[in-house]
């Protein structure tokens, strides 16, 4: 998840270059969105994953 969050990122990069403010901020804003629902995860796997030994 957090490869396609760089992905979006990239494309929102290479399209404010070339001045594609449209697409610039919605492949931004998908980045952004799915950058957070990767920190989220992550600390909630965090969380539970580790359970105590027997």
């Amino acid at each position: 998840m957090l490869y396609y969050a760089v992905v979006f990122l990239v494309i929102a990069l290479v399209a404010a270059i070339f001045g594609f403010t449209g697409i610039y901020v919605a492949a931004a804003g998908i980045a952004k969105i799915l950058f957070f629902l990767f920190i989220i995860l992550f600390l909630v796997s965090l969380l539970f994953g580790r359970r105590a030994a027997p």
